[in-house]
């Protein structure tokens, strides 16, 4: 191979650092709840969710009404945050916040319907969750199936202050969540990576196969090469149903 030809990971990752620049230059603000408000708005909610490229377990939303009269300092991205930093502004936006809330969608769900219908599915229940209910919707990037007035906004986590929090609430629930499966199964190293496609969880996949929380819709998980026991009726029904064995 020429040694200027770029490896499929190689090449994810120079994606991957393109994009984190770019979201660094980006200013989170308020700009956009503040021309909802003008608008007539009063409740404006932030939707937004994480581990839409997790090969394990759920894909989890979040939905934040900010408190136009409490400011939140350092609101942004949660992938730009480090961990410490997310756990303490999740607390004052819990803390904060006029309402907020969350939603998961499981692997099980995400393998039968896709991950981008997955992502929507939780975004719509989190925000049918929120107490006192919105008016208005500032999504990150989709359009939700609902009734209310909403708009999407590509790079909204970067963006917009409220779907910032709600980036930052999905982020530190869904960590959790996976986190309490690493004692379960640790040959996975979930608490370290949680769930995503690390070199040394990629290598548990090739020498263990998946477990049952594994999306087994996602090609590095359906190519697994030991596939375990426990999972083999779901590979035989895939097989009979016709399902594709990735994607």
């Amino acid at each position: 191979m020429s040694p200027r030809t770029k490896s499929a990971a190689e090449k994810e990752l120079s994606t991957a650092a393109a994009k984190l620049r770019l979201l660094k230059k980006l200013r989170c603000t308020l700009n956009y709840e503040k021309k909802a408000w003008q608008a007539g708005a009063r409740l404006v909610a932030g939707v937004d969710e994480v581990g839409r490229g997790s090969l394990f377990g759920p894909v989890v939303a979040a939905a934040v009404i900010l408190d136009p009269a409490y400011r939140i300092r350092g609101l942004r991205d949660s992938k730009l945050l480090l961990s410490e930093r997310r756990e303490i502004l999740a607390e004052r936006i819990r803390q904060h916040a006029i309402a907020w809330a969350v939603a998961a969608v499981d692997a099980a769900r995400i393998d039968q319907i896709n991950i981008y219908q997955a992502s929507r599915v939780a975004m719509r229940e989190a925000v049918l969750r929120l107490e006192p209910g919105p008016d208005h919707l500032l999504v990150d990037a989709v359009h939700l199936d609902c009734e209310l007035p909403q708009k999407p906004i590509i790079h909204g986590d970067a963006l917009s202050a409220s779907i910032a929090a709600a980036s930052i609430l999905a982020k530190v629930e869904r960590d959790r969540m996976v986190s309490q499966w690493d004692p379960v199964f640790p040959v996975y190293a979930l608490a370290s990576n949680k769930g995503y496609s690390t070199p040394r969880h990629l290598a548990a996949l090739r020498e263990h196969g998946p477990c049952p929380l594994h999306r087994l819709s996602f090609a590095p998980v359906w190519n697994a090469p030991v596939p375990q026991e426990v999972l083999a009726f779901m590979l035989e029904e895939r097989r009979s149903t016709g399902v594709p064995p990735a994607t």
